[in-house]
């Protein structure tokens, strides 16, 4: 049976000036990117309240927060919020605005802050590994809130998983642990990236000296 086969990204110009590490990172972004959209999409079919506030049709709305993330734009209704500062607001019982842009955007917002503000990442740009994973960290404390915290009505900042009697639907879980499991991972590999830096140069330094070839005549 057919299940499909691993897909890559096509080639461009622009990844000559990519290390390996630049590759990954640009890639790992993009994915987690685009999980936040997708979560923004189950999120407003479960709340279609929240797009409804802004007074603009859904696809209206999701256009302008994808815009606001990738060219790096103030969201209005955070009050000039970014980073944490951002996600605690849209995460606050009194938030009034629609929340489910806010969140979207303000997460997206913290996950590029950590990668020092940028979605793509070439040979002059650096990353921190304890950055990368203390986003990991704020993903899962927002999931947890997302799912604990009630508004002053005593309900769900927003309707997301849910148990019933027919089975349960943890899609919204499934897809904040990829974009936790992705963070971690790239906060792993920066570390044993430098790590391992260390090893190859002691490596050339003992193969310079005993691993070469002798003569034999």
């Amino acid at each position: 049976m057919n299940h499909g086969e691993v897909k890559g990204a096509q080639t461009s110009s622009r990844e000559m000036a990519q290390s390996d590490t630049n590759r990954v990172a640009t890639l790992a972004m993009r994915a987690n990117l685009d999980s936040l959209y997708l979560l923004m999409d189950k999120l407003y079919r479960r709340n279609p309240g929240e797009w409804k506030k802004s007074g603009a049709d859904r696809d209206e709305v999701v256009k302008r927060v994808r815009e606001a993330v990738e060219l790096r734009q103030l969201w209005p209704e955070l009050q000039g919020k970014r980073d944490i500062a951002a996600m605690a607001l849209a995460l606050s019982p009194d938030f009034k605005g629609d929340r489910v842009a806010a969140f979207i955007y303000a997460t997206a917002d913290m996950i590029i802050v950590a990668h020092e503000g940028k979605i793509e990442f070439f040979l002059i740009d650096g990353l921190d590994a304890q950055h990368l994973y203390n986003a990991a960290r704020n993903v899962e404390i927002a999931a947890w809130i997302l799912s604990s915290r009630r508004n002053a009505a005593g309900q769900p900042l927003l309707l997301a998983d849910e148990s019933g009697p027919g089975g349960r639907n943890l899609s919204f879980e499934r897809e904040f642990g990829k974009i936790v499991g992705r963070l971690d991972l790239m906060a792993q590999f920066i570390t044993e990236k430098y790590r391992r830096a260390g090893i190859s140069y002691v490596q050339n330094l003992l193969g310079g000296s005993f691993l070469q070839f002798l003569p034999v005549r």
